[in-house]
């Protein structure tokens, strides 16, 4: 490697013997690579010497009045890659025939999305200061109602590239690797978290093409928002009808039924009482936390090969890979800290194994869901579906 075309950047010792190190792209995107403990890359990565178009305009939000929701219109993700060949994957590392995202071999990166729904623009924004400070652009402005009322998409998304092979999944990963990830998640988590008009932080897995994937490279994907999602606005109400202690609750009663699929020390697995999907299950700690970044080295250690586990077991139904989202759910970043507990939500369309579930009428249009398996039996098929997978 010649010294123009190297990048030697600082490394951060993170746990569980992960290093960080960051760098940005030919157009000054972030990218930061997480390493696995006992890594064979060097120190050195290439640098990103592609020519690259100027970034995209903060995307707009349109509100809608009748909901109160946000809308944002990313127009320039039209133009995104879709299942591209092995030779154009753009999440890849860079070769001579594909200028690729990712400069140099990695265990782990992590970048600022070139199409994004939200964001760059995020300081310009917001002068600065956080929305507590500028109510403006705060949670209060979102909050009313008006027609025709329009804000700028501010935000951040950014990518996980979970491995440079080119196929698989989260769950097709080493317990070393996946360790990695939960590590780049909760520092992530705390980054994203920090930064000036970040309400909520979100990291998630897309999984096959029924659930709409456009790349098939093991990745997920991180969202930073400038509100409290609408669901987890729905939380925080049932929360104030209720009790703090909620989750709390919930997670005892689950623990003690007949939907648990998975357990360890730190953490549960189960099929919730109300499951709306076909396969849903929820993933919670014992103790309370917020999010990744909340989660003790020992908390994180044991998540690894548990997490492994599950989607494994999630594979194992059917004879070939079940499509999903997975989704981590966490406590906004200024509110219900103390009631919202992190947790894992994991849902999928399939209903059989030739057959998806399609939201119809009364689901897509009402919300009022009809759900075909009962949650005891998707536990039980579950758990024998777990039993059969080799340890990790």
């Amino acid at each position: 490697m010649h010294e123009a075309d190297a990048d030697e950047m600082d490394a951060v010792q993170l746990g569980a013997g992960v290093t960080k190190r960051s760098t940005l792209l030919a157009d000054g995107r972030e990218l930061f690579y997480f390493d696995d403990p006992g890594t064979t890359l060097g120190d050195e990565r290439s640098a990103d010497t592609r020519e690259l178009d100027e970034r995209p305009e903060t995307a707009t939000m349109r509100q809608d009045i009748l909901s109160g929701d946000w809308i944002t219109f990313a127009t320039k993700r039209q133009n995104r890659v879709m299942m591209p060949g092995a030779d154009a994957d753009p999440l890849a590392p860079q070769t001579a025939t594909n200028p690729s995202e990712v400069p140099s071999l990695y265990d782990v990166a992590v970048f600022e999305n070139r199409s994004p729904s939200f964001g760059p623009a995020l300081n310009e924004a917001t002068g600065g200061v956080p929305a507590a400070v500028n109510p403006t652009r705060g949670l209060d402005d979102l909050a009313e109602l008006g027609i025709g009322r329009t804000r700028t998409s501010i935000g951040r998304c950014e990518v996980v590239c979970f491995s440079p092979e080119q196929a698989g999944s989260f769950g097709t990963q080493s317990v070393t690797r996946a360790r990695t990830v939960i590590e780049a998640w909760a520092d992530r988590t705390a980054a994203l978290s920090a930064l000036s008009g970040i309400e909520q932080v979100f990291p998630f897995e897309n999984r096959g093409e029924a659930i709409g994937v456009t790349l098939p490279h093991p990745h997920g994907q991180i969202y930073a928002y400038p509100y409290v999602t609408p669901r987890t606005q729905l939380l925080l109400d049932s929360i104030h009808r209720t009790a703090p202690d909620l989750m709390t609750r919930v997670l005892d009663s689950e623990r003690a039924s007949e939907r648990v699929v998975l357990q360890g020390e730190h953490w549960t697995a189960f099929v919730p009482f109300a499951a709306r999907w076909p396969l849903e299950v929820q993933l919670m700690p014992h103790r309370h936390v917020p999010d990744f970044a909340a989660l003790t080295d020992t908390e994180r250690d044991e998540l690894a090969p548990l997490y492994l586990r599950l989607l494994r077991g999630v594979d194992a139904l059917y004879e070939s890979p079940t499509p999903y989202i997975a989704a981590w759910h966490q406590a906004p970043v200024h509110t219900g800290r103390d009631t919202v507990r992190m947790r894992l939500e994991l849902t999928s369309p399939r209903r059989a194994a030739d057959k998806l579930k399609f939201l119809a009428g009364s689901e897509a249009a009402m919300s009022a869901w009809t759900a075909e398996i009962l949650p005891e039996v998707a536990a039980e098929r579950l758990r024998a579906a777990i039993d059969s997978v080799p340890a990790v």
